[in-house]
């Protein structure tokens, strides 16, 4: 058997044949499957975003794709800027949807604030504040979870969460997700459109996305993409130069925060030639050299590859069923 050279070339993809590939899908997904007229968009800013808004224009024509802002208290002044940009660039309806006051009749920020106490008493008015991971990159075995505070003077507080603590502020912050999605579908519903997700391959594999929040969408256009091939497809489709450099980010909490400090245990172009060379039963050193890493760091990437898969194994699984319903299942196979 042929063994595999392993470079960051295995990732390189015809970005001109890609978009072909897709929009074709997308078309008779939409009006044959889904028998709708059109795509909702959520625009965060973001190249995966934006990337999806792209490619829905070139399937169906910028009159029938919507884009939604949806930017609340903690969201970074950029998001919704750069999202304007983008419904620009693309010639589409964008519309803004503040959710701060949704957010807080739901209690988002007080329970947030709550969980954190528990870590953090004097957390009160006036505070910054993020959830990072740790422990991969640094050495350890498993990943770890922190709260970094930063007071009003400007000192920075870090500690770490009890599962309780982790768990209030997952819980909480999950609101947001799960409030932007409904007015996606309020909107879907208006236009009898459908909803578009976002994530990418490695976002989609590793669970990094909300149940009955991000990670509902009828479609996902890019999900079998890995990051950097959404970047090859970005600069393809002429997507804003500022969104392309901008880096990955949650826009979740009210600290600046990248996606590796949040969730993932690398920077996105290191995990994706990690989970591919998983994906493909790769040796590891081979893996460790493309990426800059040791073989050691890779191993312990894997194995919180295998982590993530398994405990977020439920975000993806459809509501359990007792038995089949005959009738339904194969109503829904109809063309």
């Amino acid at each position: 058997m042929t063994e595999i050279p392993f470079s960051r070339e295995l990732l390189k993809i015809d970005p001109e044949r890609e978009t072909a590939r897709i929009v074709a899908a997308l078309r008779p997904q939409l009006s044959k499957t889904m028998k709708r007229r059109g795509l909702v968009i959520g625009l965060s800013g973001g190249i995966d975003s934006t990337v999806t808004a792209a490619l829905a224009v070139r399937a169906l024509g910028r009159e029938r794709v919507f884009g939604l802002l949806m930017p609340e208290r903690h969201s970074d002044s950029e998001t919704s800027s750069l999202g304007r940009k983008v419904a620009e660039s693309l010639g589409i309806v964008c519309q803004e949807e503040n959710i701060t006051g949704i957010l807080e009749a739901l209690g988002c920020y007080r329970r947030y604030e709550d969980a954190l106490r528990e870590v953090i008493p004097g957390f009160g008015p006036g505070w910054l504040s993020k959830l990072v991971i740790g422990g991969i990159a640094s050495g350890q075995k498993y990943t770890t979870f922190s709260i970094v505070a930063q007071g009003p003077v400007g000192n920075v507080i870090r500690e770490r969460l009890t599962l309780s603590s982790y768990l209030g502020i997952v819980a909480a912050t999950n609101f947001k997700q799960r409030t932007r999605k409904m007015l996606e579908y309020y909107h879907a519903d208006r236009l009898n459109y459908a909803v578009a997700g976002t994530p990418n391959r490695l976002e989609y594999d590793q669970g990094f996305f909300v149940k009955n929040g991000d990670g509902a969408a009828d479609v996902k256009p890019i999900a079998h993409l890995y990051k950097s091939q959404v970047y090859q497809l970005a600069e393809y489709l002429d997507v804003p130069l500022e969104i392309r450099r901008r880096p990955p980010t949650t826009d979740t909490y009210s600290m600046p925060q990248g996606q590796d400090e949040f969730y993932f245990a690398l920077p996105y172009d290191a995990m994706d030639l990690c989970l591919f060379g998983k994906n493909h039963g790769l040796a590891a050193e081979k893996v460790a050299g493309a990426a800059g890493l040791s073989r050691e760091t890779v191993e312990r990437v894997w194995e919180d590859i295998d982590r993530k898969r398994a405990t977020t194994r439920y975000l993806h699984l459809s509501p359990v069923l007792i038995e089949e319903v005959g009738e339904i299942s194969s109503r829904t196979d109809e063309p």
